[in-house]
């Protein structure tokens, strides 16, 4: 897995200070920007997150750029519906030699990891030939409508890897550029990095809480799961290690 911020709004808690002051304020916004210095934007700023005032933190946004995860985890993913989602797309991209995520379980066992290359191997067997049989029936059917032999080829191409993609699974590996509103991460950060989360999304998630706390540190200081600041919201569900969690919060 690998994840990268490309992109945030420039001195984000900046931006937050002045959203939330000019809703208080006579003067213009280019004004209240001038007068923020830095002990009074940490202090605003913690003052809001501790009232719970958020809506100025929408204000802000973060784009990641993420990749070496698994269509289980992309389907996750986009249930956040507040966030902006560009996906590598199997419809476009033919896989010669696709790469999948294999779960840490499957991969410490000698048995299943070997089962699991097996099936991959297999996948792999099947899109090919998939993607020879249906490219030769399209092409011979665009040759026969008066397309060009290099038109006829290139589309036959694009349909037959349309349609040979459905032999690929979960397992796929993806790459994701996602946009997030500082508010909406917070929510993320909350359901994800929770230990009930499945493991590959709450990985992702604390890695990119990690990254946003260097960035961002006031806005994102008490971001994560929800027993950090109170009793665990999963109620009987709960994982029952609220202390281990919190110190590893803590220190992240």
């Amino acid at each position: 897995m690998k994840v990268q911020l490309i992109a945030h709004t420039l001195q984000p808690e900046n931006i937050v200070a002045a959203a939330a002051k000019l809703c208080y304020s006579k003067v213009d916004a280019s004004e209240i920007m001038m007068n923020l210095d830095p002990p009074r934007v940490e202090g605003f700023v913690n003052h809001l997150m501790e009232l719970g005032h958020e809506s100025p933190i929408e204000h802000v946004s973060f784009t990641f750029a993420i990749e070496g995860v698994s269509r289980v985890l992309s389907h996750q993913l986009v249930r956040h519906r507040l966030a902006s989602y560009s996906q590598q797309s199997q419809r476009y991209v033919r896989l010669d030699q696709f790469s999948y995520v294999m779960p840490p379980a499957i991969e410490e066992d000698p048995v299943a990891r070997s089962l699991f290359v097996e099936m991959m191997e297999r996948d792999q067997a099947a899109y090919d030939a998939l993607t020879g049989i249906l490219k030769q029936r399209a092409y011979e059917t665009f040759m026969e409508e008066g397309l060009q032999e290099k038109d006829a080829l290139r589309s036959a191409e694009k349909k037959a890897i349309e349609d040979a993609r459905y032999v690929f699974p979960n397992a796929a590996e993806t790459k994701i550029v996602m946009t997030m509103n500082a508010r909406s991460l917070k929510n993320f950060f909350a359901q994800r990095t929770c230990m009930r989360a499945q493991w590959e999304i709450r990985e992702l998630a604390t890695r990119m809480l990690k990254i946003v706390k260097e960035v961002a540190p006031v806005i994102f200081k008490d971001a994560g799961p929800g027993c950090l600041s109170g009793p665990c919201p999963e109620g009987v569900m709960t994982c029952g290690k609220i202390t281990e969690v919190r110190e590893k919060f803590k220190n992240l």
